[in-house]
């Protein structure tokens, strides 16, 4: 299976990391409809897991990708420490946010309901939160993983996350 995936990512880099990450949205909106709001298979909404696998697979797949072939090739510093540190710093500071702003504006478009209430409602706690768990994973990340490969273990780490931003996005923040 590895050797599979190696192949798919190796032909088409952006389409393999996307799919795979729609994949994975969707899975962690399915682990937060069952595991953590446990509404049952009968009452599973469906859409809302769709829109999370369309999200991932049409913007965070790509963006992602692209970002962090972005902070590989032009991110570069003599001394490695200050260079992880850098693209920590910048994912943190510039991508996350953005992303978190255009993710929550997304869902609530697909939702049919007020992006700015979602943003003044949700925002700052998801961001706060994200910045006590990504950058110890970027810092692992941009430091041992290979670039092919650091979409996907953000992905898998995010199953979790995706979990936690699919509960909030459904429950306004509370």
């Amino acid at each position: 299976m590895l050797g599979w995936y190696q192949a798919k990512l190796a032909a088409r880099p952006l389409l393999t990391q996307s799919i795979t990450t729609a994949v994975l949205f969707g899975t962690g909106d399915a682990l937060a409809q069952q595991a953590v709001e446990k509404v049952g298979v009968d009452k599973h909404n469906f859409a809302r897991t769709g829109r999370m696998a369309l999200y991932g697979g049409a913007v965070f797949g790509p963006a992602a990708t692209t970002w962090f072939k972005f902070l590989q090739n032009k991110v570069v510093l003599q001394n490695k420490t200050a260079q992880v540190a850098a693209r920590v710093g910048l994912d943190q500071l510039a991508f996350t946010p953005l992303n978190l702003g255009f993710f929550l504006t997304s869902m609530s478009l697909m939702e049919g309901t007020d992006p700015k209430k979602k943003i003044n409602d949700t925002y700052t706690k998801a961001l706060t939160t994200n910045w006590m768990v990504w950058p110890w994973v970027q810092m692992a990340n941009f430091t041992v993983v290979p670039l092919e490969h650091r979409v996907l273990v953000v992905n898998i780490v995010a199953l979790g996350w995706n979990c936690y931003l699919s509960y909030i996005n459904s429950s306004g923040g509370k």
